[in-house]
């Protein structure tokens, strides 16, 4: 009897204190950001450097020169000529928090490159933070609700008046369809038909009259995202990196290394000032260049689910909406989040697992069942998923 009561007492001290481990959420403040061995954390030590040594092996084979490269992916489309910065990238570099601590790293993780396409999630998070303020009230509401005629900044140059939700098939797109790449919106924005995007091999297939229902077909395109960029920095009245700045990357303890570009050409004129519209994505040069541990704070956000240290930056309402499929294409939410829908991303990952991925290969891997983030990044793109892989199989509990 003696020894079943001392035996109940020792379970509920260890649940206790398993309990108050759990409950001590650790969050890098800024300036900082602690490192664990990666056994104290959970992992097979040695699988892990061999995983790591896999992503380092598996550089992409495009090169580290960014112009060279978007040649290579994008030049045999029409209006490909880029119009935004590049920036020559680093070596294959990355980063793995568990539990919140660093417990991995390599390369050049304070290396500011492009990360691309990853810069969608940044603007699909921006415009849910409009979404929580009331600036706007519904993401079922048309674009064309908020956004009208936009005239653009041209100094010595004819004035000029853009309509970028004035079609009628435009007029007919809400925020949701926006975010989801499923809106098919028609036209021309910064020198840029969206039909140029990933063209059909057929050119007589590349302009085409007819619309599409929105919220019916998925077609990623960037030209489409930087309409989208544009709504949103007119609802915001403010040029978006310092939206980010002030109510995401400030709170998060991101550094001040990272900065997030529009192109030559993308000028507006808002409240009587000139404001330059950002890209988003790299597609034309432009967008988030960042460091990998600035990646890996938004990844950690990502895995909280807007929460940072207690304070909810962004609702859990929106990332139940980004991570959330449709028949579309049931592997994609919100933009950039690419969805583990019955584990077809990644076999071995859980289905609730998710991935920010960016060209180049960029991506951020969002686990919260394993309380795991991983930041990737120049990896080919046919091995990002066989290097999480290596990286699950590295965790012993």
């Amino acid at each position: 009897m003696k020894a079943s009561f001392l035996f109940i007492i020792a379970f509920v001290a260890a649940v206790s204190i398993q309990a108050q481990k759990k409950a001590i959420l650790y969050f890098p403040p800024a300036g900082s950001w602690q490192h664990q061995s990666a056994a104290s954390q959970g992992f097979d030590s040695i699988k892990l450097q061999n995983a790591i040594q896999f992503a380092i092996l598996k550089e992409t084979k495009r090169p580290r020169s960014m112009k060279e490269s978007q040649v290579l992916d994008f030049g045999k489309e029409p209006f490909s000529e880029p119009i935004g910065v590049q920036a020559d990238r680093g070596a294959p570099s990355g980063i793995i928090i568990r539990h919140g601590y660093i417990v991995a790293e390599w390369g050049e993780p304070m290396s500011v490159d492009m990360t691309h396409s990853v810069t969608k999630s940044f603007l699909s998070t921006v415009v849910g933070m409009a979404v929580d303020r009331k600036l706007i009230q519904s993401i079922q509401d048309p674009v064309s609700k908020y956004i009208d005629e936009v005239a653009l900044f041209q100094p010595g140059g004819e004035p000029q008046l853009i309509q970028p939700f004035g079609t009628v098939h435009n007029k007919r797109l809400n925020w949701d369809v926006m975010l989801r790449q499923t809106s098919d919106w028609e036209g021309t924005l910064w020198g840029k038909p969206e039909w140029a995007d990933r063209p059909e091999k057929d050119s007589t297939k590349w302009i085409r009259k007819e619309r599409r229902e929105p919220g019916s077909v998925f077609e990623y395109n960037d030209v489409r995202v930087n309409a989208l960029a544009l709504a949103a920095t007119w609802v915001w009245k403010r040029p978006l990196p310092e939206v980010t700045r002030e109510f995401l990357m400030n709170p998060i303890g991101a550094s001040s290394s990272w900065h997030w570009n529009g192109y030559s050409n993308s000028f507006i004129v808002l409240d009587g000032r000139p404001i330059q519209s950002v890209s988003g994505g790299g597609h034309w040069g432009g967008g988030l260049f960042i460091n990998a541990y600035d990646m890996a704070r938004f990844g950690l956000l990502s895995l909280h689910e807007g929460n940072w240290n207690g304070r909810q930056l962004l609702s859990k309402d929106w990332y139940k909406k980004a991570t959330t499929p449709t028949t579309a294409n049931t592997g994609y939410g919100f933009m950039n989040f690419f969805l583990n829908t019955e584990k077809k991303l990644i076999s071995t990952a859980p289905e609730s697992a998710y991935m920010h991925i960016g060209n180049g290969v960029n991506f951020i891997y969002v686990d919260k069942e394993h309380d795991l983030v991983i930041v990737c990044r120049w990896i080919e793109n046919l091995e990002k998923g066989n290097f999480v892989d290596k990286v699950l199989e590295a965790i012993v509990n």
